[in-house]
């Protein structure tokens, strides 16, 4: 059966509720039913506002949208990122995601045909896209060897199809809140980290932090495990760490944090930050988490994670959960998270093409992003 429908660029609105916003608002009710269905649950939902402030920050991570529509109705939405930086010049980041109902129509492969065709015309020669899975099943895993997705999937078979590679598992964990055992966690971690004290904050970062937390920010995007996705450099100045945050108080959330002080030289080595919803039917999500390499082996990953996680009990005693992505390969966060109690609740795969592949196509599913 021909379905008749369009593919037009989606124009981030100001405010929702000014013009575009009934589109932006559809758009993400059409991420959240099916990436929900994807983690089986409700809880990563994020809310619309937040993802407009992530969307009017273009001068940091710059982003188009694509839509599809059956009349006026969106059934389908592509997303085509780049990283700002020249150093990433050569990536672009791309997710299509189709309603259930409208898929094995085409309706998929031409919207990735748009994005990959305007991936082309900017000159990125390395797509890669990320995909909720489910909860761990199937066979196929990534070169890492570690972790594995269903290739029954319908994201899965669309990806296959169209000559994307899986390079890359993250597991994604819940931990019901109030937690047990923390504070004896805590005392423990505390005990392996002489030498290092604690500080934290919720919101803006305390001027006299903002240099070495930028810092921390470039070295994330760097040594946290890729596999074979490619990374590139990240510059952050005190202008975008401002920005970063801010998007979170704009959207009604707050950014809780927890750093580790390396005492002999002044300097932050460690920090970790959860994104806190005012809506606590929605998870806390745990956004970075990072110690320096060259500190680490003192437990400082642990007692960074543990004290942020009774600060965010003690700002928000009714958030009922957090939520966190690692790779399969991170084991050492695995067993930090692990030993805090998370529990998993499924996989996310990270996907990779050449452009210079060939460029078949075949539609049969959904990919996700924000």
């Amino acid at each position: 059966m021909l379905t008749r429908y369009s593919i037009d660029e989606l124009v981030i609105p100001a405010t929702l509720d000014g013009p575009g916003g009934d589109d932006f608002r559809a758009m993400v009710r059409l991420r959240n039913l099916i990436e929900s269905q994807s983690a089986g649950t409700t809880e990563l939902e994020p809310s619309a506002e937040l993802l407009l402030q992530r969307w009017n920050n273009q001068q940091f991570d710059p982003q188009r949208m694509f839509l599809a529509r059956v009349g006026r109705e969106v059934i389908g939405r592509a997303l085509y990122m780049w990283p700002a930086e020249a150093d990433g010049a050569h990536i672009a980041e791309l997710s299509v995601e189709v309603h259930p109902d409208w898929r094995s129509r085409g309706i998929g492969s031409a919207l990735l045909q748009t994005i990959e065709g305007e991936a082309r015309r900017d000159g990125r020669r390395v797509l890669e896209c990320w995909a909720m899975h489910g909860p761990p099943a199937g066979s196929l895993t990534p070169p890492t060897g570690f972790g594995r997705v269903d290739e029954s999937r319908p994201e899965v078979r669309f990806l296959l199809a169209n000559e994307y590679t899986l390079e890359q598992v993250e597991r994604i964990s819940r931990l019901a809140l109030p937690a047990s055992g923390l504070e004896d966690m805590r005392a423990d971690a505390a005990g392996h980290a002489t030498g290092y004290r604690i500080v934290q904050w919720v919101g803006a970062v305390p001027d006299e932090w903002v240099a070495d937390a930028a810092a921390l920010h470039e070295r994330m995007a760097t040594d946290a495990p890729s596999a074979g996705i490619d990374v590139g450099e990240e510059q952050w100045s005190a202008e975008r760490l401002r920005a970063y945050r801010e998007q979170y108080e704009r959207a009604g959330e707050r950014l809780v944090s927890t750093a580790a002080v390396h005492e002999a030289s002044g300097r932050l080595v460690g920090y970790s930050d959860l994104a806190v919803p005012l809506d606590t039917d929605r998870a806390a999500t745990q956004e970075d988490t990072l110690v320096l390499v060259e500190h680490r082996g003192h437990r400082l990953g642990m007692l960074l994670k543990i004290a942020n996680l009774l600060q965010l009990e003690e700002l928000s005693p009714r958030t009922a959960a957090v939520a966190t992505f690692n790779a399969e390969e991170n084991r050492p966060m695995l067993s930090v998270n692990e030993a805090i109690g998370f529990t998993p609740i499924g996989t996310e795969g990270a996907w990779k093409k050449p452009l210079s592949a060939p460029s078949g196509s075949s539609d049969s599913g959904a990919t996700s992003g924000s």
